[in-house]
């Protein structure tokens, strides 16, 4: 495993692409609601990644081994889609849930966040539960990092914490390095057992990105070769940030004006 120690220019370089694509998320918010087509947020989170940040859609056309290229500038995943969702002309409804991936490139860099959104302000109690409790999961494996910790400590804490709630983790996708490359070593696991795994070290850089399930854990890919949903169509929901590991702990990439904090309730 070859895990890409970033210098200190290159986090810098991180830290504008990142921030970028928080501000991506920020922007679109307001336009998340009933009526909505996830191909129009598609279409205005790409003009506004072109013509606004003179930045890159990484999603666009990515094709890993295997794929067929990504066809759109965003991930757009509805209620029982899990990731990979792609935009489409359905119109949202009030009480959907949706996750929204933003993926930049600036300067040959990536930043790699999403968000969950309640459409309408407001939905089911179980779908703002599990979004909820999916940002918690989130939060949690991030306060994990820390110079000699190790990956297994991240997804213990996330794990833990969604099977307390009676929710399940999807084990088939899964964090990722980041940098010059979309996705790079290692691999960031949201379930496991603490203490086990790579060594965290200052200068990685990463992201943490559970998937919990509100049902059953198994999950199924469409036809379209991309998008993941759950089996037994259940609710899902996701909550991503790139993370750096410090001298002292973590610094948060993507973090922006409108970003959800760390929520109050895990003290």
């Amino acid at each position: 495993m070859s895990i890409t120690i970033k210098t200190p220019e290159e986090i810098e370089k991180m830290r504008v692409a990142c921030r970028l694509a928080g501000e991506v998320l920020d922007y679109i918010e307001p336009f998340v609601k009933p009526g909505v087509t996830t191909a129009e947020l598609d279409r205005l989170c790409q003009e506004h990644m072109e013509n606004v940040q003179g930045c890159i859609p990484a999603p666009l056309n990515y094709a890993p081994p295997g794929y067929s290229p990504y066809p759109k500038s965003i991930c757009a995943s509805v209620n029982h889609q899990v990731c990979h969702g792609i935009p489409n002309d359905r119109p949202l409804k009030k009480g959907d849930i949706v996750n929204l991936d933003i993926t930049t490139i600036k300067d040959g860099w990536h930043g790699d966040t999403s968000r969950m959104f309640v459409v309408g302000g407001d939905g089911p109690i179980l779908a703002k539960r599990l979004c909820a409790v999916t940002l918690e999961c989130l939060w949690l494996g991030i306060g994990q990092v820390r110079p000699g910790a190790h990956l297994g400590d991240i997804g213990a804490a996330i794990q833990k914490h969604a099977e307390k709630h009676s929710f399940s983790v999807v084990k088939e996708f899964c964090g990722h390095g980041i940098g010059r490359k979309f996705h790079e070593e290692p691999q960031v696991l949201h379930y496991g057992k603490a203490g086990t795994g790579v060594e965290l070290r200052p200068g990685m850089t990463f992201t943490i990105e559970p998937m919990i399930n509100a049902g059953k854990a198994a999950i199924s890919e469409l036809p379209d070769g991309w998008t993941i949903v759950t089996r037994d169509r259940s609710l899902s929901a996701q909550w991503e940030h790139t993370v750096l590991v410090t001298e002292t702990g973590h610094e948060v990439l993507t973090l922006s004006a409108g970003c959800p904090p760390r929520p109050a309730s895990l003290g």
